[in-house]
């Protein structure tokens, strides 16, 4: 049997199915240190005084700058292919947007 082995600078990249199914956030919040950086990924509900942390990410220093410069590119691409992207302020949402409003 021929065997065929990856090129020596490949990456070889697996993701179990409960991964790739990903976790929804629509907050992110960092934090540092001098060793470190960390991203806490939330998914806050309209009416809902809790949320809580559904992933949380630590990168280096090196690690959190190419994690930038990656997005910043990809955003980029994205905006050349499909137009602007709006910022959050400039899109009004009400907020009851989720569903009816909280009653106590």
């Amino acid at each position: 049997m021929d065997q065929q082995l990856p090129p020596p600078n490949q990456l070889n990249i697996e993701i179990t199915e409960e991964v790739a199914e990903g976790t929804y956030a629509n907050l992110a919040i960092i934090t540092h240190s001098h060793a470190e950086f960390v991203i806490d990924f939330v998914n806050v509900m309209p009416g809902t005084p809790k949320s809580k942390v559904k992933s949380r990410i630590i990168f280096t220093p090196q690690h959190a700058k190419r994690f930038m410069k990656a997005l910043t590119e990809n955003v980029l691409r994205y905006e050349s292919a499909n137009g602007l992207i709006k910022d959050l302020e400039e899109v009004q949402l009400p907020m009851n947007f989720g569903g009816p409003t909280a009653q106590a």
